[in-house]
Order: structure tokens, then C-alpha cells, then sequence
């Protein structure tokens, strides 16, 4: 965001003034009610989980017409109170957001420009460079003649957005494939 130092102090007195006309006894709870609302009316509540770390705290969406409208923190949740991480906070926006990519994006070797490309392109890539690089770097023995099998030239990064029956599944089949630098995104 590109301000100035005159629209920072201009935002900064309007700030001041809304929040000193709250203090002089407007209250401001009946409109932030009202706003909240009208982003509701007519949506059902569903308890569900957020599933970014292992605490798996609940989040009660609003959905209506079949789609989230809001989402927040559960009150009665005794590990967060209510409250959300940044994560959790954001958890509709990465659901419903028009910047949220729909399609592979690959860009080949020495281009400049990223082009769409079907899944199947995508994922038969992926499997041959892996296997290609398994092939070439596999470790049979260890440099005392220990056996074991392993892949040190591939990293696997988990994604907040798999649940953890995913987080296992995954984590499964890189272990099978011998790769043993892992992490997961939700951690960091």
C-alpha cells in the first residue's frame, strides 16, 4: 500500500475520532450486529473443523445456497475460545477468492511466460521427474555398509490445506519412495 505521511496522520485522526465517539457513549455494538447480520440472513450454521494444524479447532461456517458466506471461531471451543489464527482467519478466503488459481500454471525451461496446461500433463511430469531423479539417486547403503534406502536429493513440503488422513497418506508415500527430507507447511 503506497501512502503518505498526510493520509497516514488523515486516517490515523479519523481513527482517533471514531473511536472517541464510541468512548463518549455512542455505542457501536446494535450497527456491528446489524452488519453482521445481513452477511448471514437466511445462511445455516455448520460446525466444522479447521483442519491447518493438529489442534483442529472449530469454525462455524454460514452457508447458504450451498456456499460459505462467512466463517468464524467457535465460542465453545475450549482450545481457541473463538478465537482463529491467521490461518483459520482466512480459511473462506482461500476457498473463495477470485486470485485463487483454477488451472496448472507451467512454465518450461528457459521461458519467461507461464501457460495453462491440463492436469494430466502436469501430473505425468511430476511422476517422471521423480522417478527419474529416484533412479539416479537412489541409496542402497549408507558409508558403513548399513542398508538404507533412501532419497536425499528430493524434499516434500505439506500444504495446510490437506486434512491429516491426507498428511498420512502422503507421508506414506514418500517414505515408500525412500525420501527422507520432509516437512509441513501447517508447522511453520
Amino acid at each position: 500500500m503506497d501512502i503518505s505521511r498526510r493520509g497516514f496522520i488523515k486516517i490515523t485522526g479519523a481513527g482517533a475520532a471514531c473511536l472517541g465517539l464510541s468512548e463518549l457513549g455512542l455505542d457501536l455494538g446494535p450497527a456491528r450486529a446489524v452488519a453482521a447480520e445481513l452477511k448471514i440472513e437466511g445462511a445455516k450454521e455448520v460446525v466444522s473443523i479447521c483442519h491447518f494444524c493438529s489442534c483442529g479447532c472449530n469454525i462455524i461456517m454460514s452457508v447458504k445456497d450451498g456456499r460459505m458466506v462467512a466463517a468464524e471461531g467457535d465460542p465453545d471451543f475450549p482450545v481457541s475460545e473463538g478465537a482463529l489464527c491467521a490461518k483459520g482467519a482466512a480459511f473462506r478466503s482461500m476457498h473463495y477468492n477470485e486470485h485463487r488459481l483454477q488451472k496448472p500454471l507451467y512454465r518450461a525451461p528457459g521461458s519467461d511466460r507461464w501457460e495453462e496446461k491440463e492436469w494430466d500433463f502436469v501430473l505425468d511430469r511430476i511422476a517422471r521427474r521423480i522417478k527419474d531423479t529416484r533412479d539416479r539417486d537412489f541409496i542402497v547403503q549408507n558409508g558403513k555398509g548399513e542398508q538404507v534406502n533412501r532419497v536425499e536429493s528430493i524434499f516434500e513440503l505439506g500444504a495446510s490445506q490437506l486434512d491429516n488422513e491426507e498428511c498420512a497418506l502422503t507421508h506414506q508415500m514418500v517414505t515408500g519412495l525412500g525420501i527422507v527430507h520432509m516437512d509441513h507447511q501447517a508447522r511453520v
